[in-house]
């Protein structure tokens, strides 16, 4: 590469997967409340007998407002604010998709609600691919130093960001190629650990000490007993009440009232693509039920690895598949047994992370010791070579 080439390669925002968080939460709640409000008010409107306000221009203002913020300031809070009204703003946006994709501007369009939701898990991949981005060439690490080194200029700079500071620009200075790099990171270096800094001592504000206080919580009550018997129960709930639902569809036929009523068909007969992915529905929901049973016993059974790994499987299907088909034909009244799904799972993924890959990683450390000290497990008295 010659050396005055300009790069474009895009790099990652210090911190961007906390911004994509705020703006899926704020997406998700945006939806739920909208929906949730309607349906308690009757769905009023806001206008007269010509003009009709939808909330899908207060979800474009919002989306506009988002996008000026970061064009006309600089300051790290832009970022939070920018994420909560992207979030709301496209959660207002895409709750009238209906009216969009029909002819006869239809809100409630069966296929709506399960638009809605996969673009929702497309937020949620994109997230869990922004936070398991790793590596970073000293070109990304310098601009992450330059991010933080907005802290110097607002006079909020404590021990531990300077510290990391420091490291940062450390590891540049080892592994920098260009002496562009390493001439800044020295430059920065020295400025740093001069006195000129000012250093301020920590300050945790309402969110860091309630996040301290949820922590300390967790590590005092959760246990990995507790935690267990948590997930077990749930786990054992939902695949009943997967079965359940299965035996009381399954006498259904496409002809009754009730399926006509499953439909949201409006008195017309059910068409062969619905009768399709209702049998889809039926097949995967028995499927999932019986994986999300079985793994719960297995956890019983104190199989855990097994039983993690089949429940957290039935859990994936059911958040990207059955449930695209339970929107479709329950509507949003799918949204509170989905969300009890996505926080189960995240229960059943921190503890597969906080305890079962710690007790696979000191059993891998006692067989390292076995490996490495020939005498461990001898009987006395029972020979051994050096």
């Amino acid at each position: 590469m010659k050396p005055h080439t300009p790069i474009h390669l895009p790099v990652k925002r210090p911190g961007a997967e906390n911004y994509l968080l705020l703006s899926l939460l704020s997406f998700a709640l945006s939806v739920t409340g909208t929906r949730l409000f309607l349906e308690l008010t009757g769905y009023p409107q806001l206008g007269n007998s010509q003009l009709h306000i939808a909330h899908v221009l207060w979800g474009g203002l919002l989306l506009f407002v988002a996008a000026l913020l970061p064009l006309l300031y600089a300051n790290r809070w832009v970022y939070y604010a920018g994420g909560i009204l992207s979030g709301v703003g496209v959660g207002l946006f895409i709750d009238e998709v209906g009216k969009f994709i029909t002819q006869s501007n239809d809100y409630f369009y069966p296929p709506a609600a399960p638009i809605i939701y996969a673009f929702f898990l497309l937020v949620v991949l994109l997230y869990q691919r922004t936070r398991n981005r790793q590596g970073t060439d000293t070109r990304g690490e310098l601009y992450a130093v330059l991010d933080m080194l907005q802290e110097v200029l607002d006079h909020d700079l404590d021990p531990a960001e300077r510290t990391a500071l420091v490291e940062r620009l450390q590891q540049v200075q080892a592994e920098a190629e260009h002496p562009n790099h390493k001439g800044l990171a020295q430059a920065l270096l020295d400025f740093l650990q001069s006195g000129e800094v000012r250093v301020v001592p920590v300050r945790r504000g309402r969110w860091q000490r309630w996040r301290a206080q949820t922590e300390e919580w967790a590590d005092r009550w959760l246990t990995p007993g507790r935690l267990k018997a948590g997930i077990t129960a749930g786990l054992l709930l939902l695949g009943l009440g997967a079965l359940i639902e299965l035996a009381l569809l399954l006498p259904q036929t496409p002809t009754s009232a009730q399926m006509e009523r499953l439909f949201l068909a409006n008195g017309q007969d059910a068409g062969s693509n619905q009768i399709f992915l209702y049998v889809m529905r039926v097949i995967l929901e028995g499927a999932v039920g019986v994986a999300l049973v079985t793994g719960s016993l297995l956890l019983v059974a104190r199989r855990e690895k097994r039983g993690v790994n089949l429940s957290y499987l039935g859990l994936l299907v059911a958040l990207t598949i059955v449930d695209l088909l339970v929107f479709y034909f329950d509507q949003f009244s799918a949204i509170v047994i989905a969300g009890f799904q996505f926080l189960l799972l995240l229960a059943l993924l921190y503890y597969r992370n906080r305890y079962l890959d710690e007790e696979n990683g000191a059993q891998h450390s006692r067989q390292t010791d076995r490996e490495i000290s020939p005498s461990v497990g001898l009987r006395p008295g029972e020979p051994h070579e050096f």
